[in-house]
């Protein structure tokens, strides 16, 4: 019994010893790890990102989908330990602010995002809302010096955004329309099957700047496609294309040219295969949010998508990039992952920590210089204009498992293979921005 008391007297010494070892060890952790851990335990407070978009009304599905990119991208950033700065790290942190995709909401978001402390506006999903919150934005950091904010647009495409309207609070990292245009038109100009074209598309600034440079740049690279059909309908508010479908189909015409995105391209292209039209569509956003599924057989070889870039551009890098969304939203439904996206918020990232600052001038001046390689896709800010110049990729739809079409799209069976690669320096544009900077 006295050798068991003694072991138990032993063992009970070391433990102790062992518990102030690790408290020490503890100690000490949290005094050399504090400064980065400190925004986890609420000490510094996040940087606050608003995302302003259309959450409800017609193109819901598209804010929505919107948001899970920037989640993903964010959660990113902060699982790294936020944004370093002098005072210590800082999370990022999304607010969601409903436009319902009207310009008075989305204005009205903008001023309460302000007044929540929002450093960083994002938004995308509309180019009429991007052209009044430049506008806004440009008049509040005139007017309120102390808490000027700066805007980052990932899919309000107009040219004019960068062009007569561009703003040194205003970043856009998506290809504008004529980029976009020009893009599919590579591909376009070599479809000899082309011989006749029905120009269709969204009646506000963006769906007009695509028709107009649609007409332009068919007269430039193919004079020999008869422009058969040429028109607008509104935006969001179809419910029924059958009408449009029937026009199309007795067209004649061998390819439709459009800008449609969400609701308005799903309802198009379906009513379009309902109605036995078996022509190519050239789109902007074919790639995604219903639309392969809406046409399903009668669209392979036929919707010609382009964008910043396809799940199957394949390369490693990206295949893991692709595979690591899906893993992080796994519903098929959830399948709408844009490169840009994320690209913009390592840009802010790393923007914020070249500044050294949440200063609004100071991170705008770091952005408009920044380079941003991820996952191997590359782009970089013009400083002329703040339009992002990037890669970009035309896909045609395919079967999955077909050469060039390892991955599908949201579940439907069918995946777009890359046919033309575009680099930046072919992608660029000039532009007419006269920029102006703060004194």
């Amino acid at each position: 019994m006295e050798h068991i008391c003694d072991r138990r007297v032993l063992f009970q010494g070391k433990m102790r010893v062992k518990n102030q070892r690790r408290r020490v060890l503890k100690s000490l952790a949290a005094s050399l790890f504090a400064p980065a851990f400190a925004w986890a335990q609420g000490t510094q407070p996040a940087v606050k990102i608003a995302v302003i978009e259309g959450f409800s009304g017609g193109n819901a599905n598209g804010g929505e989908a919107v948001f899970r990119n920037l989640v993903w991208a964010v959660e990113r950033v902060n699982e790294r330990g936020g944004v370093k700065l002098p005072a210590g790290a800082r999370r990022l942190a999304l607010e969601r602010y409903d436009s319902k995709g009207q310009i008075e909401e989305a204005l009205s978001a903008l001023r309460s995002a302000i007044d929540d402390g929002a450093q960083f506006i994002f938004q995308g999903n509309s180019s009429a809302v991007a052209a009044a919150l430049i506008e806004a934005v440009n008049k509040h950091n005139e007017r309120e010096p102390a808490r000027r904010v700066a805007f980052l647009n990932y899919s309000a495409v107009d040219p004019i955004l960068t062009n007569e309207k561009c703003s040194f609070w205003h970043f856009r990292f998506d290809a504008h329309a004529d980029m976009r245009m020009a893009a599919l038109m590579e591909v376009l100009k070599d479809d000899k099957s082309v011989k006749s074209a029905y120009l269709i598309g969204q009646d506000y600034s963006f769906g007009q700047s695509v028709l107009r440079e649609a007409r332009r740049q068919l007269g430039a690279q193919r004079p020999d496609v008869q422009v058969v059909g040429d028109e607008l309908h509104p935006l969001m508010r179809i419910k029924d294309f059958a009408p449009y479908a029937a026009k199309i189909k007795a067209s004649g015409a061998d390819a439709v040219i459009t800008g449609n995105f969400s609701n308005d391209l799903t309802l198009l292209v379906k009513a379009a295969r309902e109605a036995g039209f078996d022509g190519k569509f050239y789109t902007f956003y074919g790639n995604a949010l219903g639309a392969p599924a809406a046409i399903g057989d009668a669209g392979v070889g036929r919707i010609v998508a382009v964008a910043d870039w396809l799940p199957n551009v394949q390369t490693a890098q990206s295949d893991a990039f692709y595979q690591g969304f899906r893993q992080r939203y796994p519903k098929p439904a959830d399948d709408y992952v844009h490169m840009r996206m994320h690209l913009m918020v390592e840009a802010l990232a790393q923007a914020i920590e070249k500044a050294g600052s949440l200063d609004a001038v100071a991170v705008a001046g770091a952005l408009e210089k920044v380079t941003v390689n991820f996952q191997g896709q590359r782009g970089a800010m013009r400083a002329t204009d703040h339009q992002f110049q990037q890669p970009l990729v035309v896909g045609v739809m395919d079967r999955q498992g077909t050469p060039g079409v390892k991955f599908d799209v949201e579940g439907s069976g069918y995946g777009f293979r890359v046919v033309k690669t575009i680099q930046p320096a072919q992608a660029e544009m000039p532009t007419s921005c006269k920029m102006v900077r703060p004194a």
